[in-house]
């Protein structure tokens, strides 16, 4: 089940989400392909971070989109627990 950490503009808010894992944590944040399609990259890297850096990342991302929304699920593997290209 998600756990919503910050609530952002229901209509153009950006999305990030923390994967909260066995080895730390992963940002993901939301972006488009060339083709249009929704997919996720890995905002704070291949390897697991902690928290300070994984909070430091998101207060950045909000000085550049105040309205964003982050959302948290618990991910052992640090792999989206739902529906997600990433790339």
């Amino acid at each position: 089940m998600p756990s919503r950490l910050r609530k952002g503009d229901p209509d153009a808010g950006g999305v990030l989400v923390v994967l909260r894992g066995r080895d730390g944590i992963a940002v993901l944040s939301q972006l488009r392909t060339a083709e249009g399609a929704a997919a996720w990259m890995r905002a704070t890297g291949p390897a697991p971070v902690d928290q300070a850096a994984a909070d430091q990342y998101i207060e950045r991302q909000v000085k550049f989109d105040p309205d964003l929304w982050v959302v948290e699920f618990e991910a052992p593997d640090l792999l989206p627990p739902f529906d997600a290209k990433l790339v």
